[in-house]
């Protein structure tokens, strides 16, 4: 199983002033800490995508290619592709030139984003949400196989037999699905034979089981090969020094980031029972002392026949000393633990 972390790049705001924090600083931290992750031997470090003030970073490959520059064997994701927004064409060729950076160690996970300011900035009906998606998806898709492409919809001019260079260093983009449990999600991944990255954000992790088997089930039935169905999931992050430590360390600034920043706005108030309630040990939220995380982590690979772990590791203001000493708990205790566990061999330089 991959082991790795993520950022979405959030920007809080600042206690003393009521001030966001600067966003070209919180994206060179960013930065930093996929460079940690990728010294201390982790598999795979994602950024998202939003367009809106409360985030540092709209276009991922753009921080990506400047993590590809100092790294050498960690791949490097976006988490996710905003599709529904994005020009499939300009999106591909960002990635293949992402690709052509990190010698071959680019990927894509596209999703659709609850957010609706990307559907406002970038002039897409919110009506057409499922329609635009399939459509984009479609192209992506055609974009990965020939190098000349001839493809029509009824969202983008039609593509006639044409070159779309760059072309990528590996064979194909690798292509995952980001979804965020909804039936029609999932079928539409298993029915295509893709990847899926599921993002546990609350609840019990336990009833991800009927998603995951419904996934490998459909995709089956299509014609995919088992080997192609691969399962990541998501989850906010934090491991420290002894459980108790953890939970009273990161339980302010995961409040602080799921609450509704403006009266009505998106999010809600995290109490000390919830908290407690989401990080036991089949909540989603990933916390604890290394041990902790470890049985978690293995639980889940074992209830969802997990690929591929990806934990968000710097969320509602965290401090770069703390971010740090998570990653580096997570590279020299979590994972040596859970690949010994399944027989894996640790990657070369770790």
């Amino acid at each position: 199983m991959e082991l790795g972390i993520l950022s979405l790049s959030d920007l809080q705001s600042d206690p003393g002033t009521g001030r966001l924090h600067d966003a070209a600083r919180r994206t060179r931290e960013i930065v930093s800490y996929a460079i940690a992750a990728d010294q201390a031997g982790l598999d795979v470090f994602g950024l998202g995508e939003h367009h809106s003030p409360d985030f540092s970073v709209a276009n991922p490959a753009i921080p990506l290619a400047a993590i590809a520059q100092t790294t050498s064997r960690i791949r490097l994701t976006s988490a996710v592709s905003v599709l529904s927004t994005l020009d499939p064409v300009r999106l591909h060729q960002d990635f293949a030139s992402l690709d052509h950076l990190s010698n071959g160690r680019a990927e894509i996970i596209a999703g659709r984003s609850a957010f609706l300011e990307a559907f406002t900035l970038f002039g897409i009906d919110p009506a057409d949400y499922d329609d635009v998606f399939d459509e984009k998806l479609d192209l992506l898709l055609a974009l990965r196989e020939p190098e000349h492409v001839t493809w029509s919809g009824r969202h983008r001019p039609a593509l006639d037999d044409l070159p779309v260079p760059p072309r990528p260093q590996q064979a194909k983009l690798p292509l995952w699905l980001g979804v965020g449990g909804t039936p029609a999600s999932i079928e539409r991944a298993a029915r295509l034979g893709l990847p899926m990255t599921l993002g546990l954000i609350g609840g019990d992790i336990r009833r991800a089981r009927t998603l995951t088997e419904h996934y490998r089930t459909l995709g089956q039935a299509a014609g995919h090969a088992p080997e192609a169905l691969r399962l990541a999931a998501t989850s906010h992050f934090y491991v420290g020094a002894t459980s108790q430590g953890a939970r009273k360390d990161l339980y302010p600034y995961y409040r602080e980031y799921l609450r509704p920043k403006t009266a009505g706005g998106r999010g809600w108030l995290v109490d000390p029972d919830q908290f407690d309630a989401v990080s036991g040990r089949f909540g989603a939220l990933m916390t604890g002392s290394p041990q902790e995380v470890i049985d978690k982590i293995l639980t889940e690979h074992e209830l969802l026949g997990l690929n591929r772990f990806m934990g968000q590791i710097d969320f509602g203001g965290m401090p770069t000393a703390m971010v740090n000493a998570s990653i580096e708990l997570l590279a020299t205790e979590v994972a040596p633990a859970i690949r010994k566990e399944l027989g894996q061999i640790a990657p070369p330089d770790a």
